[in-house]
């Protein structure tokens, strides 16, 4: 079981907000995948282009694009929401937009290089490990 660390303020997503509900599943997909080092940016207040900013690696191209497969597919029949991909091809970088939610999923050295969470921060967020190869 992966950790989940949550940068800045907590969401609370046991109440009934569809936001909060998608982040709970979000989360809860990627751990049941086995995600690596999944991060949470909270977004709400700060930027108008989602709640919720989600980043996390997989080990593999393949473990990539299994994870964003399978997320889709649950947002999708679980929640009823469509969302649109990006980079599932060749899966270093993919990018979902659930709406209220983003998640962007890495190959290691890939999130290391772009460094998105230094960028998001805001000036609250710890720096991020270095990726081992």
């Amino acid at each position: 079981m992966t950790a989940t660390n949550s940068i800045g303020a907590s969401t609370g997503t046991k109440d009934a907000d569809p936001s909060a509900r998608l982040h709970e599943l979000v989360l809860k997909s990627l751990d049941d995948d086995q995600a690596v080092e999944t991060v949470t940016i909270p977004l709400a207040g700060k930027s108008s282009i989602a709640d919720h900013m989600v980043i996390a690696s997989g080990r593999s191209t393949r473990q990539v694009a299994s994870m964003a497969t399978k997320l889709a597919d649950k947002i999708k029949t679980e929640l009823g929401r469509s969302v649109r991909i990006e980079g599932l091809p060749t899966a270093d970088w993919v990018l979902i937009d659930a709406g209220d939610v983003i998640i962007h999923l890495f190959r290691p050295e890939v999130r290391s290089f772009y460094n998105l969470e230094r960028m998001w921060n805001f000036g609250d967020a710890p720096a991020p490990v270095a990726a081992q190869a």
